[in-house]
């Protein structure tokens, strides 16, 4: 007996690889590899694809497994702790774009439904796409990094209640009292998720995780949102907004990562069929006839979702960089106006030919999105480089020579580590002023007293504003890394003596910032790897001095390589951990301290320090329970036993130290 569909699907995630490898290769996203397999083998390309209905089932199934896992993403506390990013960007930036495409939709002859449709169609933006670069870019933690994520979260969550709102625009609800009900069915089902997601869910999932069961809970997490799902379908609403709102439910208990983790494989399956049978409607043809006219509005739409994101960025309080950058990572159609398109077609919202007009400006700003993202940082140094000739020379006089300033450290970036360091300075008696640019940090510190200064510390009327020429030092803690090069540029053309501190969070980026200028570089990422492994070697009972002077020698090297310390590593098992309060460690014996050539017995440890020795090592050996009459030589190691406070003082004896 044949099987179409296993004929079909063995087609997809063939010609899938293929297509994924090339876009992995091109450094394309994958959602374009899926769309290209559909073209490929669908029927305005090679017409593989014979069970077409059945696989249209099956990416069906992905839209549900895909909003079901971004109700089990969700969070309301990240949502409340980001809440003015999410809500303030993201309502301006879904007004003003809506009323943008609302209006092209309307100058184009459509009638007011299908415009509003399409003003849907045009707000959102792609989260895979955008995070992805932002990933790559290592740009997640920057302030656009974290504006456009926010607002990317507020457009998620506008998918549910516009796939509600689609039926109403074609007028096939019956009238304002059918949209009343289904207004007033769609509010008890709220009502209904909140109380499951507090009361019976947890109950529920605690249950059957007593049972230590992956198949029992996996059972149950999808049942729960096939079940929810398929009840708000039964009530008028539609699949996808049931299972956002499982997803929701589950997102509330204790094992919302676990269950997002077991059903993320499923969802990938079947969302990549979503997209592929996407492509499947893409006609070539089309394209290559209307070519011009789709490179056109794509580059229109690209412009305006720019620009508009960048307005809603503005009233979040941060330069117009961020503004800009946050602007251009918006500016493509997302993987959601592909689902939101599927239910404008099946109730007519959307013509055949507008459809193919959609799909064609779509993927071409999909694709055009990385290589602007990559361009943004370049486009943002121009528009700062043209702003500042045409507004002239607008700089205040000289702090230094006002006296404001004077062999000070300006700390650039107010974040953990910015204010670790003004924290020090000021406990060491030492000036300082701050540069953020988040206008929230910055009223609240100055309220508390803290020098802090809002702008973009790239820019030279903010260096002048805090002295950098007069300064002594410069610490650029901010986590951005174009800023971060544009900042040490700007700070090393007006003060070549300063020292420049920077941090940075990735080793790769060291060579080039001390290229730029800068004096010493600190990477978080080594700084970590420096601090696991001495835990490790204090574990392994490697004397402290041998480990100061590993860690001395990587930072002096740049952190290029982990050199063998030199010292043999001694284990102590579980030993510290059944005597607490009991500390074991191993000393060498240091050249030059009062201990060479002394016994055990004249040393006394044990009457002195209350100290016991366990072992010296000489010769390669260890002697346990050695005579108290050997002579302790250079080099020994002497593994001894003691309250804390008393080991550090012996320590410190064997070093020379005391």
């Amino acid at each position: 007996m044949e099987i179409p569909l296993l004929y079909d699907l063995m087609v997809c995630f063939g010609l899938s690889v293929i297509a994924l490898m090339i876009c992995h290769r091109l450094k394309m996203p994958a959602l374009l590899g899926f769309l290209l397999t559909g073209m490929i083998a669908g029927p305005h390309g090679l017409g593989l694809i014979q069970a077409e209905q059945e696989v249209e089932i099956l990416a069906e199934i992905g839209v549900v497994l895909l909003l079901f896992s971004i109700g089990i993403e969700f969070s309301l506390t990240t949502l409340l702790r980001s809440k003015k990013s999410v809500f303030l960007g993201g309502g301006l930036q879904f007004f003003l774009t809506f009323a943008a495409g609302f209006g092209l939709a309307l100058g184009w002859g459509q009638p007011t439904g299908s415009a509003v449709f399409i003003g849907f169609l045009f707000v959102l933006s792609s989260t895979a796409i955008v995070l992805k670069q932002l990933k790559d870019r290592a740009e997640i933690d920057t302030p656009h990094g974290r504006i456009a994520l926010a607002i990317l979260i507020f457009q998620d969550l506008l998918v549910a209640p516009l796939m509600l709102l689609t039926p109403m625009l074609a007028g096939q609800e019956g009238g304002a009292l059918a949209i009343l009900f289904l207004l007033l069915k769609a509010t008890g089902l709220m009502v209904f998720v909140l109380w499951a997601s507090r009361k019976l869910v947890p109950w529920l999932l605690i249950k059957v995780a007593g049972t230590r069961s992956r198949e029992t809970f996996l059972i149950t997490i999808v049942g729960l949102g096939l079940a929810v799902a398929f009840v708000t379908h039964e009530i008028g609403l539609s699949y996808a907004l049931g299972a956002f709102l499982a997803g929701l439910v589950i997102s509330e208990s204790d094992y919302g990562h676990y269950a997002l983790g077991a059903i993320v494989p499923f969802r990938d399956v079947f969302t990549s069929l979503f997209f592929i049978s996407i492509g499947m409607l893409f006609n070539v043809t089309f394209l290559w006839d209307h070519l011009w006219v789709v490179l056109s509005l794509s580059l229109l739409l690209v412009m305006i979702k720019a620009i508009l994101g960048a307005i809603a960025a503005a009233p979040l309080g941060f330069p117009g960089r961020t503004w800009l950058l946050t602007g251009l990572a918006l500016s493509q159609i997302g993987e959601f106006s592909f689902v939101l398109s599927r239910a404008g077609m099946q109730y007519d919202l959307l013509s055949p030919e507008l459809y193919q007009y959609f799909l064609d400006i779509s993927i071409v700003t999909m694709a055009v999105t990385p290589g602007l993202m990559a361009l943004g940082p370049r486009l943002v140094g121009w528009w700062v480089r043209w702003r500042s000739r045409h507004e002239g020379d607008k700089r205040i006089a000289h702090p230094c020579m006002l006296g404001a300033f004077n062999d000070h450290v300006v700390i650039i970036g107010f974040g953990l580590n910015g204010q670790n360091v003004a924290r020090a300075a000021r406990l060491a008696g030492i000036s300082y002023a701050i540069v953020e640019m988040n206008s929230d940090t910055v009223r609240a510190k100055r309220a508390e007293g803290e020098p802090i200064f809002f702008g973009d510390a790239s820019q030279e009327e903010i260096l002048h504003q805090v002295g950098v020429q007069c300064a002594r030092a410069v610490v650029v803690g901010i986590s951005d890394p174009v800023a971060t090069r544009q900042t040490l540029v700007a700070v090393r053309a007006l003060n070549p003596a300063v020292h420049l501190l920077v941090r940075t969070k990735y080793m790769v980026e060291v060579d080039e910032l001390y290229e730029l200028g800068a004096d010493d570089v600190v990477p978080e990422e080594l700084e970590s790897s420096v601090e696991l492994f001495t835990r490790i070697l204090q574990r392994y009972l490697v004397p402290k001095a041998d480990i100061a002077r590993f860690t001395r020698e990587i930072r002096a090297d740049g952190y290029a390589m982990f050199r063998n310390s030199g010292g043999r590593l001694v284990t102590s098992g579980h030993l510290v951990e059944q005597l607490p309060g009991v500390e074991v460690v191993s000393c060498r014996v240091e050249e030059g301290c009062e201990v060479v050539g002394r016994s055990l017995a004249d040393l006394d440890l044990r009457r002195l320090y209350e100290i016991t020795v366990l072992a010296v090592q000489k010769d390669s050996h260890f002697v346990v329970s050695p005579n108290p009459h050997a002579v302790l030589e250079v080099g020994n190691l002497v593994l001894v036993m003691g309250a804390p406070e008393a080991v550090t003082t012996v320590s410190d004896l064997f070093s020379g130290s005391s």
